[in-house]
């Protein structure tokens, strides 16, 4: 990497270098306080045993419904949802947390919200009409002279995204400034075989759209299906250590692990359904398509999804689903009540299994052989999520201007993502409090799932902490609070082989039905895993995890039911 001369200009709020030394000669900041929140690991892992034991007491009252939703995430909640416009009612939606949302749900540190999860929605294309559906029903797209207008109060603000890189902040997060012309040529031959894959066979978002021809992948997605991205990129010669550290960073952004172990195709596939890959001065910009976001994340999303539900009595959070038996006669399902230490059985016609695979592989009894290879294939990504509330805003390095989603090169906190900042959707100009929500995925980890659980929370404040400090000397001195949300098992890694084996589930199980959306709009159905009387509906079920794949899947498997 050649070295540059960084741009010169004014530290926010401070003045410059001066500032940086004053922050080197204070007092050292007392320990920052916090600890774990939002989920619970240890009661998943208490049900998990509970469940291999058998210790589980029999039901103490029977209730029932036409539907059971088991799984309160994005997928319950879209097939929630898509139930409702169908005219279906009599349901319950039972979700093991104290509240809706899974991955995308929101949270709070001193009175500032953040997300606990997922942060952004990318701007849905027309091969996602359903989250267009969504976006519409909730005021945020809507036809202007012909033409669908996205409300721009809720598109991320400018500037949307920079690289902290050779000592200073660059816009965007392609390392492009001060790089060697080898590398230029090597961002311009990505570019190009990303531009040839996606024109021989059409790589789409939701990727079960591209499930519906005769066989379930094109033959090129299927021979990217079948290696690593590290072995393709290899092959192509493609050996930059710039463009290989940014790939890399994509994969783990995207699918909780890099590009050695995910698949080729989870590698082109994330440029090529969504705003392709532009090298630098060849007609494109390599910042973010318009994403829309919100300080507390998808959680803004969430929670309008699920307020409807508790308003009616639909949604039953603190729930645990226990089993999932399907009868001739219609399906039980035993929950486990945390609040009141008491288990209860639904008796329904039919149940939306809206859980991730592994677990509903558990629950479901017996679970059909189709679920229980699916368990065995996919792999997934542990995660967390750290928000730390500063107080005032931070002194900044020379470069680019504070962004929304601030990224360190080649972070020396292994995983590292880089953060968000909660604080720049604010239409207040004026700097206050904030929330920087820092990202760090461990797929990549040997054992990170053990090490996720067993660790101490100052284990991963320190690290974050020592990460930061080389883009802000100042944070340990500014910061107030840090809050650390786990996922042991956060999305679903699309290893080699995922797409094949996911893909036959799907056209095995399509209907031949075409339904109507909210807007009138006929669609064409989805490939969703069936059996009699269950629909399954999760993410796991694409091979990976982002919000247009489990609100499609939940709404076909709503409409499979309805």
């Amino acid at each position: 990497m050649t070295e540059h001369r960084p741009r010169r200009r004014d530290f926010l709020a401070t003045g410059g270098m001066a500032a940086l030394a004053l922050a080197g000669c204070e007092r050292k900041p007392p320990e920052l306080e916090g600890g774990f929140t939002g989920i619970s690991m240890d009661r998943g892992h208490a049900l998990r045993d509970q469940l291999a034991q058998g210790r589980i007491p029999e039901p103490a009252i029977v209730r029932r419904a036409r539907v059971v939703i088991a799984g309160g995430g994005v997928a319950g909640l879209a097939a929630a949802r898509s139930l409702r416009l169908a005219g279906v009612d009599d349901f319950v939606l039972l979700e093991l947390e104290a509240e809706a949302g899974g991955n995308s749900r929101a949270g709070s540190v001193n009175g500032v919200p953040c997300p606990l999860g997922a942060h952004y929605l990318p701007v849905p294309g027309d091969g996602a009409p359903e989250v267009q559906d969504l976006l519409e029903e909730l005021g945020l797209r809507r036809r202007m002279a012909g033409r669908w207008q996205i409300d721009e109060r809720h598109l991320c603000h400018s500037p949307q995204e920079r690289l902290f890189w050779g000592g200073a902040w660059h816009e965007g997060l392609l390392p492009v400034d001060g790089v060697e012309e080898s590398t230029l040529a090597q961002y311009r031959q990505f570019a190009r075989r990303v531009d040839e894959l996606g024109r021989a066979a059409r790589f789409t978002m939701p990727a079960l759209r591209g499930w519906r021809a005769s066989q379930p992948l094109a033959p090129a997605h299927q021979a990217l299906d079948a290696v690593v991205f590290d072995a393709w990129l290899d092959r192509e010669g493609l050996d930059d250590v710039q463009l290989r550290w940014y790939l890399d960073y994509c994969c783990r952004d995207d699918y909780g692990a890099g590009t050695a172990r995910v698949s080729a195709w989870a590698g082109i596939h994330y440029f090529a359904s969504r705003h392709g890959f532009h090298a630098p001065g060849e007609g494109g910009s390599e910042e973010r398509e318009g994403v829309l976001t919100w300080p507390e994340g998808n959680g803004w999303l969430t929670q309008r999804l699920a307020a409807p539900l508790q308003q009616a009595g639909l949604l039953r959070t603190g729930s645990s689903v226990l089993r999932i038996a399907e009868g001739r006669q219609g399906v039980e399902v035993d929950v486990y009540h945390h609040a009141s230490d008491s288990v209860e059985r639904w008796q329904a016609a039919r149940c939306i299994v809206a859980l991730p695979v592994f677990v509903a592989a558990r629950v479901v009894q017996p679970a059909p052989p189709f679920l229980q290879e699916a368990a065995r294939r996919l792999a997934w990504a542990p995660w967390l999520v750290a928000n730390i509330h500063v107080a005032a805003p931070l002194a900044d390095r020379a470069g680019a201007a504070p962004a929304w989603d601030n990224v360190l090169y080649a972070d020396p906190n292994p995983g590292g993502l880089g953060y968000v900042d909660a604080g720049h959707q604010r239409l207040d100009p004026r700097p206050g409090p904030t929330v920087l929500s820092y990202y760090q995925a461990l797929g990549d980890w040997q054992d990170g799932r053990r090490v996720l659980a067993d660790r101490p929370w100052t284990f991963w404040r320190d690290a974050i902490l020592g990460s930061l400090a080389r883009p802000h000397p100042d944070l340990a001195a500014r910061a107030t609070r840090m809050e650390i949300t786990r996922y042991g098992h956060a999305m679903s890694i699309p290893v080699p082989g995922t797409q094949a084996f996911l893909s036959k589930i799907g056209l095995q199980r399509l209907s031949g039905k075409r339904y109507k959306l909210s807007n009138g709009e006929r669609v064409a159905p989805l490939p969703t895993p069936t059996t009699p009387r269950l629909a399954f509906a999760h993410a796991d079920w694409s091979g990976y995890s982002v919000f247009e794949e489990a609100f499609t899947r939940g709404h076909a498997a709503g409409l499979a039911i309805a």
